[in-house]
């Protein structure tokens, strides 16, 4: 008996990530001094797709990506008694080339 394998093609899906800036005075501090940028995203996505999303919406150059899950916070459900969850999201820091900046996040 002669095993077949197929090769699978491993691309990218062309989805669309929502890049929602984080607006605190740690993230506009991060940005002017270092330019780091911080985003949230939900879950799914990893450090390469976002690096992609973030240089075709902005039109800057990415040099390094970081990530951190924030756990969704549970409430009471008074219906039934039971706990809920929401949905988990994931902060992203993305850094710039030296020179680049986002001057959309900046004025928001």
């Amino acid at each position: 008996m002669q095993l077949i394998f197929l090769k699978k093609d491993y691309q990218m899906e062309n989805k669309e990530i929502q890049l929602q800036p984080v607006v605190s005075e740690k993230s506009y501090n991060l940005a002017n001094a270092s330019g780091k940028y911080t985003f949230l995203v939900t879950r799914g996505n990893n450090k390469i797709e976002i690096g992609k999303a973030v240089e075709k919406k902005y039109k800057v150059h990415v040099e390094k990506v970081n990530s951190v899950v924030r756990p969704g916070k549970s409430h009471r459900n008074p219906k039934t008694n039971g706990t809920l969850r929401k949905s988990d999201l994931v902060k992203f820091v993305v850094t710039l080339k030296k020179g680049d900046k986002i001057d959309e996040f900046l004025n928001i």
